[in-house]
């Protein structure tokens, strides 16, 4: 499945951003042939189970001018370049702890023409930025990660949701939401997006 399933639930892209969705496929093909950011199996389903499902974050929230986003556990730049691309008025930080991922995101935003992104090799719990919104993609179980990046989301609300993290999550939540004390809300992308892929898949929204 090629980009066309982006531009099927994305029909407003402007022709720059479209072409820079179109190039994606080659470029990651390409890096992942030298560094593995994508399940080798995967790299055919790019744009349904990563560029679209980076997306869903954008059916949450229409991210304002001005706004700032860290990325978490980017990998090889999800969610943050598909969104990045999608709101260049927005300033994105892609963070990872493994370096030569980073260095893929900083080569595929260039080879786009991104201005809007940071990429970074670091761990979340050592930056004392602040951002309207944090977002990943299940890195790991959420309690853990609402302590690492607490302390990075601004307090002052813009948005017609409230700051806080948006967690891109598959399965049974039921466990993981158990004793939570922030208040959540739970967006089925399955609402959005027609595809098999996404009856599961959810984004949480913390706060």
């Amino acid at each position: 499945m090629q980009a066309s399933v982006v531009h099927k639930y994305f029909p407003d892209l402007n022709e720059k951003q479209a072409e820079q969705i179109d190039a994606l496929g080659e470029l990651y093909r390409f890096w992942n042939d030298k560094i593995n950011v994508v399940s080798r199996k995967d790299i055919d389903n790019l744009y349904l189970h990563h560029v679209l499902h980076s997306l869903g974050i954008a059916k949450v929230v229409d991210l304002q001018s001005g706004s700032s986003v860290l990325d978490v556990g980017t990998g090889g730049g999800f969610p943050g370049i598909p969104l990045a691309i999608l709101f260049p008025k927005t300033q994105f930080h892609l963070l990872d702890s493994i370096n030569k991922k980073i260095t893929v995101v900083k080569e595929v935003s260039q080879a786009i023409g991104l201005e809007n992104v940071i990429a970074t090799h670091g761990r979340a719990e050592s930056l004392q930025n602040k951002y309207q919104f944090v977002v990943s993609r299940a890195v790991t179980k959420l309690k853990p990660f609402l302590k690492w990046v607490r302390n990075n989301i601004s307090a002052k609300s813009t948005h017609t949701i409230p700051n806080g993290v948006l967690y891109l999550k598959g399965g049974d939540l039921e466990e993981e939401l158990q004793g939570l004390q922030q208040e959540h809300s739970i967006y089925a992308l399955n609402k959005y997006f027609d595809e098999e892929f996404f009856l599961t898949k959810k984004v949480v929204h913390i706060f």
